[in-house]
Order: structure tokens, then sequence, then C-alpha cells
């Protein structure tokens, strides 16, 4: 058998993203035979009792985390943030009469509501791409989006964070309609209000678990009026209803995000600990950047930055190879940005230790050193 480097590098990955390190020696350990079950994780059934105990732990620890009200369900899901893009309007829209009001900050949000456009009245109040998504809405802004529509809208639906662009909203906004958001690359990051939102989204694997599971947070009165018609994977009250076990859920995935979950209340001390923890990560890197404008150009205005993608680009191409050919030497991967913004995207999730933002800060300011 060939002996490979299995040497961990800091993986900047905008996702499948790095997790942290004690959930990795965990999943490791329980790998081969969970304790008392006599199977690999892989392998139990999900209708076992070992299993059905390592479900109902996440969800009391996603509960826990983000204090979650008695009159919303915790659903766990597959397809991703792409499918939920389809369910939203299937459920609180389609054969309706109303407006969906759809606020676009980024490339996930243009997604989502081209999807919403399938299944009813979708319209956006508030687009920025005439600056290429590099700011949210300001208060007044937001505000006013929703009175566009010219009636009550069925929803408002948000993007938190914008992986691409490196936007994201830092606070809970108001409200006077249910709130969705996808929260696919920002989940459990920082404490949110569960209760200003009527859905929230988010796909696993940008910062609380593998691909696979799509997290749904859901006020229970909003999944009453869908449709029996509805094929049945795509209605919320199915899932509700059997207790995220319509079908046969994502285990493995499920089982990771509940030891992310665990590791975020018992080793990193709660939700505020951990926005602690990211604002320290991003400031190091914000203020690197803005140290040496000229060299590293920053996509995202300083307002509307995000803790969890940092975005900029460099004055042309060459400069850009030679940033990236650097890094992989330090072991700093998974930089490249996305061709629509260019340049480079370090993706700083809960995961990525202090350490690796560290190493990235002292790479650029040599690099800059010797390139400005």
């Amino acid at each position: 058998m060939t002996n490979h480097d299995r040497e961990r590098h800091f993986n900047f990955s905008p996702g499948p993203a790095a997790l942290p390190l004690p959930v990795l020696e965990q999943i490791q350990a329980d790998m081969l035979c969970l304790p008392d079950a006599g199977a690999s994780i892989l392998e139990v059934s999900h209708r076992s009792k070992a299993y059905i105990e390592i479900q109902e732990a996440a969800k009391q620890s996603l509960i826990r985390l983000l204090k979650i009200p008695t009159d919303y369900d915790v659903l766990f899901l597959q397809g991703g943030a792409r499918l939920q893009f389809s369910m939203v309007p299937l459920n609180l829209l389609r054969d309706s009469s109303k407006t969906a009001a759809y606020v676009v900050t980024g490339s996930w949000g243009k997604y989502a509501l081209a999807e919403a456009k399938k299944e009813g009245d979708a319209v956006a109040v508030f687009d920025a791409k005439a600056t290429n998504y590099d700011r949210l809405p300001t208060a007044i802004e937001l505000s006013q989006a929703t009175a566009k529509t010219g009636k009550d809208p069925a929803y408002v639906h948000i993007t938190s964070n914008e992986t691409i662009q490196g936007v994201q909203f830092l606070s809970d906004p108001a409200c006077d309609y249910p709130l969705v958001c996808d929260c696919s690359s920002d989940f459990l990051c920082r404490p949110i209000d569960v209760t200003k939102y009527g859905i929230l989204y988010a796909c696993a694997q940008k910062n609380a678990g593998p691909a696979g599971v799509t997290v749904v947070i859901i006020r229970k009165d909003l999944m009453a009026g869908a449709s029996e018609k509805l094929p049945g994977y795509l209605r919320y009250a199915n899932h509700s209803e059997n207790d995220s076990m319509w079908n046969t859920p994502p285990t493995f995935a499920i089982y990771t995000l509940g030891l992310v979950a665990k590791w975020l209340e018992n080793e990193v001390g709660g939700l505020a600990k951990m926005l602690d923890h990211n604002s320290y990560k991003a400031k190091m890197l914000y203020d690197t950047i803005d140290q040496t404008p000229e060299l590293y150009i920053p996509h995202a205005q300083k307002n509307s930055r995000s803790l969890m993608n940092a975005t900029f680009r460099f004055p042309n191409e060459q400069i850009e190879e030679q940033f990236l050919s650097g890094a992989k030497k330090h072991k700093l991967d998974s930089l490249k940005g996305h061709r629509s913004v260019g340049g480079i995207r370090a993706s700083i999730y809960n995961a990525m230790p202090i350490e690796g933002v560290k190493t990235l800060v002292s790479y650029m300011q040599d690099f800059a050193k010797t390139n400005s």
C-alpha cells in the first residue's frame, strides 16, 4: 500500500469545509463500531434505539444552542439549500394569491428567487446587482423593500451570508411578515433570535457538518397551509409528523452535526463565545487586507463584510497566481475565489482555528512586502 502524506493543512474551502478536530477524532473512534451498537455509525439502522437517540440528541442540542421555542420544529432533510429554494415557495406560495418578496444580496439569493418564480408571484424587492453584490441593504432600504410588492407578501426571503461575494447580515432583520432565511454558510456562527423568523434553513457542509443533511427550523403554523397534493417529500408537514423519518434520513451526516453541536455547547461554550472567536479571526484578516488596499482589494463594503468568507482580489492575475502558489507552500489550501468575483476567498468558518488565520495573515504580510 502506498504511504500517502496524511498531514493536515489549513482548509479554507467554502464547502464542504473544515470540521473541528475533536469531532473528527470522535468520528474516527466510532467508525468501526458505535458504542453498544455492535456496528459502525455507517451501518446502524435509522430505526434502531442507538440511532434514534443520536438524532434526538442532535435536535435537542440545536434547541438549546439556538433557544428554539416550542412552536417551532427542527427537521433534518436532504437536498441542500437548492431543494429549499423550491420547498419554501411550494409550501408557502403555490396556489396563493400572494407575492413572495426576495432580498437579493448575492448569487444564492438569485438562485432562490429563480426557483420561487416557478411556483408563484415572486419578486426582488432589493437587488445589489448594480455593484456586483458588494453590500447589504441599509435598514431603511430593508424596511421599505416589502412595500414594493403592493400587498402583504406570503413571506420575505433573505440569504444571511453570501458565500461567493462575502457579505453577511450580522443581526436579525425586523420584518412584519414571515421571514425566511437561507443561513447555510453562517449557521451556528452566532446567536440568533429564532422568533424573528418563520423558516431558517441551512445545508450543513459549510459550517455545521458534512454534506448530506439540511436543517430546517420552521414555525409550526407555516406548515399547515401546504397542499396535501404536493409530492410527499416536498411537504414539510410530512417530515414533521414523522420525526424527520418520512424517508431514511442521512444518518451519518446527522450524527456528525450532533457532534458539532455538542462541541459548540461543551468545548466552545455556546454561540456567544463562538461569535467572539469568529469576530477575532475576521478582524485579524480584514485588518491585514486594509493595511495594503492597493494590493489586497476587498470585494465587500466594510459595513457588509462577512465573518465567514473574506473576499478580495489583486491588481492583476499574475500576482494572484503567485499568491496562490506561495500559499500552497504554507499549507494554506482552497483560497481561490469564485469565478464571478475572482481573486481570493478565505472561508474562516467556526472550525478554522486561530492558528490557521494567523498563518494566512503572516503569509499575506510577507507577500505584501515584496509585491506592493
